[in-house]
């Protein structure tokens, strides 16, 4: 036996059976007239020899294993991904779009129809979507998008160019993002040119959502030109801290401080809640408290961050209003 185990030509054959041809062990053994346990063995032996050497790609999309399964388990997440932390918000924005992007791949199935919101990190998901396998996908905005500024931004816009890249179906929402005032949002949702849009944003199986802190001057809701100033300040002394589809929530994710603001023409994120899939894009420590507001109101189930934020969400005392992070920092 001991003979056998040490013939490198047989080692070599098994292991060009097993790892390149995929054939089992067990038929390997009625093949070349061995038992299964000396199969195995050969392949053992193949190993610490270096006849055969198995490694794993893409080892740093594991890189934080043990704290993406400690924040799944402290916020009931059904997924996190982490992503390195970097001090350019361009480069980071790049790094989170290859992950979400690569996961958006990966878990997406034909048939599927999938929502979007808007915002310059979602511009990175959808840039880095390169090799698509489902069929038949529907896109649909989550939000309006006919704004003044940063088209590019828009849900249509970025909704439109996944289901190119896709070779699926585009539902557009052609409405603005936002309008003046209840009754005018009201007459809007009546539009049966709207109806379509409205109708698949109800069955979603997955979303795929950017997080917004409202205060930065390169916020998407800046930078389309829905919200000036005067309303930041207001949106302050709420205690806002964040916005998904241009829907606000404080650091435990109550949006009833907010509804008064709530003239937007799209999904409730509220409705976020029943996706199976709804993904949540965001990093930087600026970002920290719409982050936990997010996840608190369980707006996502899916987080993809970068290990700044998953460090101090992983903390015992995360911090529970504005004051308490932007102190910290």
């Amino acid at each position: 036996m001991r003979k056998i185990v040490d013939d490198v030509r047989l080692m070599t054959k098994v292991c060009d059976l097993y790892y390149n041809q995929d054939v089992s062990q067990l038929q390997i053994a009625s093949l070349l007239g061995l038992s299964r346990p000396t199969v195995s063995r050969l392949l053992s032996s193949a190993r610490d020899r270096g006849i055969v050497q198995i490694s794993v790609s893409n080892l740093n999309l594991i890189k934080y294993w043990e704290m993406e399964r400690k924040l799944e388990t402290m916020y009931g997440l059904r997924e996190v991904l982490i992503v390195d932390s970097v001090e350019d918000p361009e480069e980071q924005k790049d790094l989170l779009g290859m992950a979400a992007g690569q996961y958006v791949e990966n878990t997406i199935r034909d048939g599927n129809v999938v929502g979007l919101s808007m915002g310059s990190t979602l511009y990175q998901v959808v840039a880095h979507i390169n090799h698509p396998a489902a069929e038949n996908v529907t896109f649909v905005p989550l939000i309006g998008g006919m704004g003044q500024l940063r088209m590019d931004l828009h849900a249509n816009n970025l909704a439109e160019t996944l289901a190119y890249i896709y070779d699926g179906t585009f539902v557009p929402l052609h409405a603005p993002a936002r309008v003046s005032g209840e009754k005018i949002r009201e007459q809007f949702m009546k539009e049966e040119s709207l109806a379509e849009a409205l109708r698949f944003a109800k069955k979603l199986d997955m979303a795929l959502v950017g997080i917004g802190w409202p205060y930065d001057e390169q916020s998407s809701i800046m930078a389309t030109g829905y919200f000036k100033d005067n309303e930041k300040e207001s949106l302050r002394e709420r205690d806002a801290v964040g916005d998904i589809c241009m829907q606000f929530y404080n650091i435990e994710g109550d949006t009833s401080p907010f509804q008064k603001d709530n003239n937007v023409i799209g999904i409730d994120i509220h409705r976020l809640r029943d996706i199976p899939y709804s993904i949540g894009v965001a990093g930087g420590l600026d970002k920290l408290a719409a982050i936990l507001g997010a996840v608190r109101g369980r707006y996502i189930n899916i987080l993809i961050t970068d290990i700044a934020c998953a460090r101090r969400l992983a903390c015992e005392d995360a911090p529970h209003d504005l004051k308490e992070v932007t102190d910290h920092e």
